[in-house]
């Protein structure tokens, strides 16, 4: 049997709002992913160190500051270096839809605003994992 969805939800930088990523969370891990919550206020490090350390399958960033372009591109950068290739970095929170284009040219997934259904993103990671993982 295949061992379940893991999955890090995390909040960067000095964002402090974090009901919508306890919501998500949750959302996952009703739907029988492990979930992994880092908490607020974490670097890009720490964010793909514990990403590495959990052998997740995904890293969802929940972002409200405004700071998307820098930490999406931050991690991005720093999950290449690690050869995680076959992690999805998705996101959500308050992201300009010119923006959600460019962070989806780079190589993240889908960004899911204010007012997403949780059920949307558990199918989109479930269907993501299960046409990804190695």
């Amino acid at each position: 049997m295949d061992r379940k969805i893991r999955v890090l939800v995390a909040k960067a930088g000095l964002d402090g709002h974090d009901r919508g990523a306890k919501v998500v969370a949750a959302a996952l891990r009703d739907a029988g992913m492990e979930v992994i919550y880092t908490g607020i206020r974490k670097s890009p490090e720490m964010i793909v160190e514990a990403a590495l350390q959990e052998d997740v399958d995904a890293i969802g960033i929940s972002i409200l500051s405004g700071a998307h372009m820098t930490v999406f591109t931050k991690i991005k950068s720093l999950m290449d270096k690690n050869d995680m290739k076959d992690v999805l970095l998705f996101g959500g929170g308050i992201i300009p839809d010119k923006d959600v284009q460019k962070l989806k040219e780079m190589g993240v997934g889908e960004i899911f605003t204010p007012g997403a259904s949780t059920l949307d993103i558990v199918e989109y990671v479930k269907k993501w994992v299960q046409e990804n993982r190695n």
